[in-house]
């Protein structure tokens, strides 16, 4: 479980270099946005009126929330269909997607997210939710919601017993993305339709298809608010 792998250690590389620190401090800070910074990202247009869910049955769904709320949006923890209602998208987290497979069916939400999505919502997913939302899921084979035209390895970098965080470079922002890998998957292939945003090593890591974008790595666990901006810009829009 995610909860579990935060309190492992990351590898950062600088140069030659390798150092090793707490995930603890790649945990997104919880100041208020100001009006400046939401004018800049957003334009005129208000947020605080937004709502956003999140999928709150596993995994550090809380960091999430905390990065919506400092971008002006209100964050809604999804624990049942009902609490679908009114939101402008969907934020998947990691955890075990096993796992989140079972819940999901259990508490009635599969067919729920699939009505959902027809209706045309927006779907973010990390590192475990980037495993539900693809089309194939190997090593081993599993179910998915299979919304997002991608082939995915779990576990593609092996079972690690330490995350690592590269920095590199994506067709969001110029300056380069941390990018936190926690026992991450690999992207495998992508369908025509899908737009690759980022990779690393060779692979996708950050990818979009309509409303819905998937990231291997968890961004959730940095300051950097480029790509829940990103995405907070498609839900509100329909697609980016």
């Amino acid at each position: 479980a995610l909860g579990a792998a935060l309190r492992h250690t990351i590898k950062r590389s600088e140069g030659s270099a390798v150092r090793t620190e707490s995930l603890d401090q790649f945990r997104p800070y919880s100041a208020a946005p100001t009006r400046l910074e939401l004018r800049r990202v957003f334009g005129a247009q208000a947020t605080s009126e937004m709502k956003i869910g999140i999928l709150a049955i596993q995994g550090d769904y809380e960091a999430h929330g905390r990065m919506l709320e400092r971008l002006g949006v209100e964050p809604v923890y999804v624990r049942t269909p009902a609490d679908l209602a009114g939101l402008r998208g969907l934020i998947i987290p990691g955890g075990e997607s096993t796992t989140h497979m079972k819940i999901l069916s259990e508490e009635g939400l599969l067919e729920a997210l699939r009505k959902y999505s027809a209706d045309g919502g927006a779907f973010f997913g990390t590192c475990a939710g980037a495993i539900l939302l693809a089309r194939e899921v190997h090593n081993p084979d599993q179910a998915s919601l299979g919304f997002l035209d991608i082939s995915v390895l779990r576990n593609g970098y092996g079972r690690q017993l330490s995350s690592d965080v590269h920095l590199g470079s994506s067709k969001l922002k110029d300056a380069p993305l941390e990018m936190v890998f926690i026992r991450a998957p690999i992207i495998a292939s992508v369908g025509p339709d899908v737009k690759v945003l980022a990779e690393d090593a060779g692979h996708p890591v950050l990818v979009e298809q309509g409303r819905i974008l998937a990231a291997t790595f968890h961004p959730e666990l940095t300051d950097d608010s480029t790509i829940h901006e990103y995405f907070i810009k498609m839900a509100r829009n329909g697609h980016k």
